[in-house]
């Protein structure tokens, strides 16, 4: 069976990467349970690189098997959400960055609630490299800051400016949303 909106007879190994990284990110998100330590923290970033690096191969697979979709990649997108915020709220929980770190995690889902009560905000954006390279950097940004061989205030610098790049990249495409409103 595959999913209503799947443009495509079956879900395609892509989307099938894509939920194993959903699996990674909820395991991610289940640290958040865990107590704060050296172990917690290195268990996260281990996760949070795998789950990265898979990113770039569920999008080369449904390019070259040509089942490239929106729902591929609202799907990809989604799971990045998750395991930014699972990550940003990690490295509040392990003293790295203030609660402002959780800014990072929200965004998305900020950006999605303001859809609905402001229906310009509801236009499907153009593909952006400039918002993938965002995502990217404040993963690693957050990966960074975890790292527990990282002091507190690099962490939070580091956290800082992944979270500076990701604002400007929300705020280019609500600009620009607003503009053709």
């Amino acid at each position: 069976m595959v999913l209503p909106g799947h443009p495509y007879d079956r879900f395609g190994a892509a989307n099938q990467v894509t939920t194993g990284r959903a699996l990674l990110a909820a395991s991610v998100a289940a640290l958040v349970l865990a107590p704060a330590s050296d172990n917690t923290a290195w268990a996260a970033v281990g996760l949070g690189l795998v789950t990265t690096g898979l990113d770039g191969v569920d999008g080369w697979l449904a390019r070259r098997s040509g089942m490239v979709s929106a729902f591929g990649a609202r799907f990809d997108m989604e799971v990045d959400a998750f395991l930014i915020l699972a990550l940003a709220v990690l490295t509040w929980e392990h003293g790295k960055a203030g609660p402002w770190i959780l800014a990072s995690g929200l965004l998305r889902y900020l950006f999605v609630a303001a859809g609905w009560s402001l229906p310009w905000m509801q236009r499907a954006l153009p593909p952006s490299s400039r918002r993938q390279a965002a995502c990217v950097l404040q993963i690693a940004g957050l990966l960074v800051a975890l790292l527990p061989t990282v002091p507190a205030p690099a962490a939070s610098a580091a956290a800082a400016v992944s979270l500076g790049v990701l604002c400007y990249s929300f705020l280019v495409d609500v600009v620009w949303l607003w503009q053709r409103a």
